[in-house]
């Protein structure tokens, strides 16, 4: 098996002189070292990372900062491993699934507080924000086990046994598109050997953009106009495959990387030959071991069928795709955050421009697309763009594969048509919720998305219809809360998420999101003229809770910090919810 090619920088001093990113430049001179920073901090986890830090830094030949910045950062490196490391995920489909209560129930079982070691350092228990168990909650993963279920904390104490369903999935599409592959409609690779044979990469280009086809990952960008982006600048260029799927309530990704890894694969290569790329990567969250090792598989399986490597499919090209795998980081899903990530680099977000498609992996234009946006390719190639185009509306084409959280009564993945009403999918393929609750709150397309109420359901699921109603589509997760829980735990929820996730990198965000976790808990008063002395410390006005999401939406640097505010005044009206509307 061929040994796939390292993504170093380039050595024509391209980099140097196209950043004033010190950090970058630095990357440019060290290339390889730092790139392997993030696997030698894997092999290193322990109780003592600082130690650890400092070695692998002098082992590298790199200064201590070179390893100290993703060692700090990264969740995956910043709790301290035992023997026995359990993650257990406390994000909104599994909160929604317990009210929280699992998290408890955990430590109790295992004997350790989540962050910490037990005393013999044999068990290390740690909160993440989602697994891609959202249909099936509370989960965790103990090691690269999976266990999920309303008896989690038995099955982790070993006296239940271990469930972790596979992802339900169907299609309520007129054809179904990325689940055709999952569903035994169409088989991978069928496209790309006659593409790389016979066609010209603008063949490809053309189809995708009469297919008016836009990213799922959660901007939307239409990928036609991001490829052409990438044209403009000479290569040798770069695609990554996102499958950093953080946004809790969405699996989808998982479902397309561990079910049908090949079609993830050959709409790579087909967005490669597009954008005359001969290299790829596919970037897995840690928090997915058995997708990462899926693509592995695959990887090694396309390279040995002739698909890629060195003489693609007998044309004499070049074709080499890499798996990639994060170290626990919601905001390494966007995109120059990845790119960071790849490079060996704390993971936040790069300003812009320049843009990936100029300047991007190692200072090569890069196109990013997420993992489902890329396995529409094969069925836009092999159907035609106008197909695909006929699917949807007139303004938002194709399909989207939706995800309904466990307390559904037909929770799973569903590939619909953009403009499906959201009662279709809550009530008709949902099934409504279980154990006959009252429906409260839809959380759709994760924590930067919003909320809708039970009177919002005749809303189709596009993102002009969902924006009107200060949502968005995002990864088309949708998480259901019932009236087991009040809005100000939803509320305090999300704004944990947003605190712990926070990159840091801009103060209205870092800032921010720990001001406003700290004023959800706050009791409310009234602002008076003066503020009188004698008011209560831990009351806040509605001015000062306006004041947190005013400043966060407008000088965010990235969507994350623009969007929370977004999502907290949508939750806030659904439920009524004083001092945070305005």
């Amino acid at each position: 098996m061929q040994e796939p090619r390292h993504l170093g920088p380039p050595t024509d001093g391209t980099l140097d002189r196209n950043t004033d990113d010190p950090f970058r430049r630095y990357a440019a001179r060290f290339g390889r070292d730092i790139d392997g920073v993030p696997d030698s901090l894997r092999q290193s986890q322990s109780a003592h990372m600082d130690a650890a830090s400092t070695g692998i830094a002098r082992e590298l030949g790199l200064p201590a900062a070179a390893v100290e910045g993703p060692a700090s950062f990264f969740a995956d490196f910043t709790v301290s491993h035992g023997a026995r490391h359990v993650r257990v995920c406390t994000a909104a489909a599994c909160f929604a699934a317990t009210g929280g209560t699992h998290l408890a129930g955990v430590e109790a079982a295992l004997g350790v507080q989540a962050g910490s070691r037990s005393g013999d350092g044999s068990v290390s228990l740690q909160e993440v924000h989602c697994l891609g168990y959202c249909y099936s909650g509370p989960a965790a993963l103990d090691g690269g086990d999976a266990h999920a279920g309303p008896d989690l904390a038995d099955q982790l104490r070993g006296t239940a046994p271990r469930t972790a369903p596979s992802i339900p999935a169907a299609s309520s599409s007129r054809v179904p598109v990325v689940t055709a592959g999952i569903l035994g409609e169409s088989r991978p690779w069928s496209v790309w050997p006659g593409v790389a044979a016979s066609a010209v990469p603008g063949d490809v280009l053309a189809q995708v953009e009469a297919a008016q086809l836009r990213g799922r990952g959660g901007a939307g960008f239409r990928t036609a106009a991001k490829w052409r982006a990438a044209l403009e600048h000479p290569g040798p260029r770069v695609v990554v495959a996102n499958g950093d799927e953080g946004d809790p309530g969405s699996y989808a990704d998982r479902l397309l990387m561990e079910q049908d890894p090949h079609r993830v694969l050959e709409g790579l290569a087909l967005a490669c030959f597009a954008v005359g790329a001969d290299s790829g990567v596919v970037f897995v969250r840690s928090e997915y071991p058995r997708a990462a090792a899926r693509l592995r598989e695959a990887v090694a399986e396309a390279r040995s069928a002739g698909y890629l490597g060195p003489d693609a499919v007998g044309t004499g090209t070049g074709l080499d795709i890499q798996v990639a795998v994060g170290a626990g980081s919601y905001v390494s899903g966007e995109e120059t955050a990845l790119l960071n990530g790849l490079e060996g680099l704390r993971g936040v977000v790069r300003p812009r421009p320049p843009f990936p498609t100029a300047h991007g992996l190692h200072g090569r234009p890069t196109v990013v697309n997420n993992v489902e946006t890329l396995c529409a390719v094969p069925w836009i190639v092999d159907r035609g763009g106008a197909a695909y185009a006929e699917l949807g509306t007139a303004d938002e084409s194709g399909t989207v594969l939706t995800c309904l959280s466990e307390r559904f009564l037909r929770p799973g993945a569903y590939e619909v048509e953009i403009g499906t009403p959201v009662r279709r999918i809550v009530e008709d393929l949902g099934g409504g919720l279980r154990d006959g609750r009252t429906l409260r709150a839809l959380q759709i397309g994760g924590p930067l998305g919003g909320f809708l109420g039970p009177g919002d359901l005749d809303i189709p699921l596009s993102e002009a219809a969902l924006s009107r109603h200060g949502a968005a589509l995002g990864h088309a997760g949708i998480v259901a809360f019932d009236d087991r829980l009040t809005g100000g735990q939803v509320l305090q929820n999300l704004w944990d998420f947003a605190a712990e996730e926070s990159c840091g990198q801009c103060s209205p965000c870092r800032v921010g999101t720990w001001r406003g976790r700290a004023l959800a808990g706050a009791p409310e008063e009234p602002a008076l003229p003066g503020d009188p002395e004698g008011r209560p410390d831990e009351a806040v006005s509605k001015r000062e809770r306006s004041e947190v999401l005013h400043t966060m939406a407008a000088g965010g640097l990235c969507a994350f910090g623009r969007r929370v505010p977004a999502a907290v005044r949508s939750l806030a009206r659904v439920y009524g919810l004083a001092g945070w509307q305005a």
